[in-house]
C-alpha cells in the first residue's frame, strides 16, 4: 500500500462507495469500499487550460479528492502526448460490474489490464483464481501486476491482444471489456461458455450480451453514454487536406448534430469513426471533420458545404442516420444480435432500422 492509504484515504474510498451505490446498493459496495484506487493511480495527467498535459502526483493539494471522485483519470500518454490509458468513470465501472452479474464460481475475463484496478475489484468479489486480464501493452501488464500483489491479487495477467482472448484458462462465464471495440472478436464468443454474458463497449455505448448457443448472442445496449479508449488496431489518418480540394455538396443536416443527438448511432453505423472540431475566434462552431479507419474522410461547414473522399460518403451515413432519429434516441432501444457470420444492431426490434458492425472487431 502506498502512504496516503491511512484513514483520510479510508474515508475517501467510503465516501466514493456511498456516492456511487447510494441508490443501488448491492454486492459491489464493498469492493468499492475495500480496494483503494490510489494505490492503483498513484499519479495521473490532467490538461491546463491550454491543452497541455501535466502530471499529478500524490503530494499535490487535491490529489486525493480526484482520484476518489466520479471521473475517468488519465493514467499514460503515448509518444506524441496522446492519452493511451486511463482508469474509467468509477460509476461507469460499476454499471458494467451489475451488468455483468456475477457469480460464486464464475470464471472472468477481462480485456485491457489498464491500472488493475477493476481487476482488483473483481478478485475482491470473486477470488484471484477466477480472474484473468489481458492487455497488449507489456508495461501496463506489468506495472498492473506489481499494484496488484502489493495489494493483496493474484489474477491471472497476460500480455497479448485482448481480442484474442485467452484460450487457456476458459471457458468463461463472464467477460468484460475495458477498452473500445468496433464489434464483438470471434475468439472471445468461442471461448464464452454456455449461457456467458459479455459486457463491452461499443461506439458511444456499452452493450450487454447473452451467449444463446455456439457462436450465437443476443443483447441490448445499458441505457448509459460511455466511451472508452479504442483497442490499438491502428488505421488511415483523416485526409483533410485532400478532402478540401473535392468541390462541396450541400446539407441541411448541422454538423452539430453529429456531435449531439446523432453521436451515438453514428458510432454504429460507422464503426470506429473518429472526429474533430473547428471553432471561429469567438469559440463559435464552424465545421467538424469525421473520418474512419479505411480512410473515408468528410468536412462539414455550419455553411451546409460538404466535402468527402474515400470508399465511405460518411456524412451520406449521417444525412441518413437524421432522417431516422428525430430526437436523440435512448441506447437501450438498440439491439445487437449475433451469429457466426454476421454482426447486426437493430433499432427497437429485428424489423427496425438496422446496421452491420465489421467482420472483423
Amino acid at each position: 500500500m502506498t502512504l496516503l492509504d491511512d484513514d483520510t484515504a479510508a474515508a475517501a474510498r467510503q465516501h466514493m462507495a456511498d456516492s456511487l451505490t447510494h441508490d443501488r446498493p448491492g454486492t459491489w459496495r464493498k469492493a468499492f469500499v475495500s480496494v483503494p484506487r490510489h494505490h492503483f493511480v498513484p499519479d495521473f495527467y490532467q490538461q491546463d487550460s491550454t491543452g497541455a498535459w501535466r502530471q499529478v502526483t500524490q503530494d499535490e493539494p487535491g490529489y486525493l479528492e480526484t482520484v476518489y471522485s466520479d471521473a475517468s483519470l488519465t493514467t499514460q500518454l503515448d509518444e506524441h502526448g496522446v492519452p493511451s490509458s486511463s482508469s474509467s468513470q468509477p460509476s461507469i465501472m460499476l454499471a458494467m460490474l451489475d451488468a455483468l452479474d456475477v457469480r460464486a464460481g464464475d470464471r472472468v475475463l477481462e480485456l485491457g489490464a489498464g491500472t488493475g484496478y477493476n481487476a482488483a475489484l473483481l478478485c475482491h468479489r470473486l477470488g484471484d483464481g477466477s480472474v484473468t486480464s489481458v492487455d497488449i501493452d507489456p508495461g501496463l501488464v506489468k506495472t498492473a501486476a506489481g499494484r496488484l500483489r502489493t495489494a493483496g491479487f493474484n489474477p491471472t495477467t497476460v500480455v497479448g491482444d485482448g481480442a484474442q482472448g485467452y484460450e487457456r484458462n476458459g471457458p468463461y462465464d463472464r467477460i468484460i471489456a475495458t477498452v473500445g471495440l468496433h464489434s464483438i472478436p470471434k475468439p472471445l464468443l468461442e471461448q464464452a461458455a454456455p449461457g456467458a454474458v459479455i459486457v463491452a463497449p461499443l461506439g458511444y455505448g456499452i452493450v450487454r450480451l447473452t451467449l444463446t448457443s455456439r457462436g450465437h448472442a443476443t443483447g441490448r445496449f445499458l441505457p448509459i453514454p460511455a466511451h472508452f479508449m479504442a483497442r490499438r488496431t491502428g488505421g488511415a489518418a483523416p485526409q483533410f487536406d485532400t478532402a478540401n480540394l473535392e468541390d462541396p455538396t450541400e446539407t441541411s443536416v448541422p454538423p452539430s448534430d453529429l456531435l449531439g443527438r446523432l453521436k451515438f448511432p453514428a458510432s454504429l453505423a460507422l464503426p470506429g469513426y473518429a472526429s474533430c472540431q473547428w471553432h471561429t475566434d469567438s469559440g463559435e462552431l464552424h465545421g467538424v471533420g469525421l473520418w474512419t479507419p479505411d480512410g473515408s474522410t468528410a468536412t462539414v461547414h455550419t455553411s451546409g458545404a460538404v466535402r468527402q473522399i474515400g470508399p465511405q460518403k460518411l456524412w451520406d451515413t449521417v444525412e441518413n442516420l437524421a432522417k431516422i432519429f428525430g430526437d436523440e434516441p435512448a441506447r437501450d432501444a438498440f439491439l445487437l444480435n449475433i451469429t457466426p457470420n454476421r454482426q447486426t444492431v437493430f433499432y427497437e426490434d429485428t424489423d427496425g432500422p438496422s446496421w452491420a458492425l465489421p467482420a472483423t472487431a
